[in-house]
């Protein structure tokens, strides 16, 4: 396999990691960025912890889809990730949701 063969099939694989993803991002709630992963999750528990004056993140989550390209399943039913870096979790907002206001009509006002 020449190195051109690597580098097609890894761009082969991330493009169809990223249509896997377009597919299942309207079924979950949250999206969850650690240093390491990037997960789509239907509940997320972040907790805050202390331990010998350091402070580390323990983020629990349930149905979960997890973004690596490696990975042959990446539908998870638990996931546990604790760390020292950075946490991000967002709700992610459908087109279904009524809260939030269409784009197209605050154009148009």
């Amino acid at each position: 396999m020449s190195s051109e063969d690597l580098e097609n099939y890894e761009t082969e694989a991330e493009l169809a990691l990223y249509r896997e993803y377009r597919d299942v991002v309207g079924l979950f709630q949250y999206v969850v960025e650690t240093e390491r992963r990037f997960y789509l999750a239907n509940k997320v528990d972040l907790q805050v912890r202390a331990s010998g004056g350091d402070v580390y993140f323990e983020v629990s989550m349930t149905d979960a889809w997890v973004w690596d390209v490696y990975r042959s399943a990446r539908l998870v039913k638990k996931v546990r990730v604790v760390t020292f870096k950075d946490v991000n979790i967002e709700e992610l907002a459908h087109d279904d949701d009524p809260t939030i206001p269409d784009i197209r009509q605050l154009r148009g006002r």
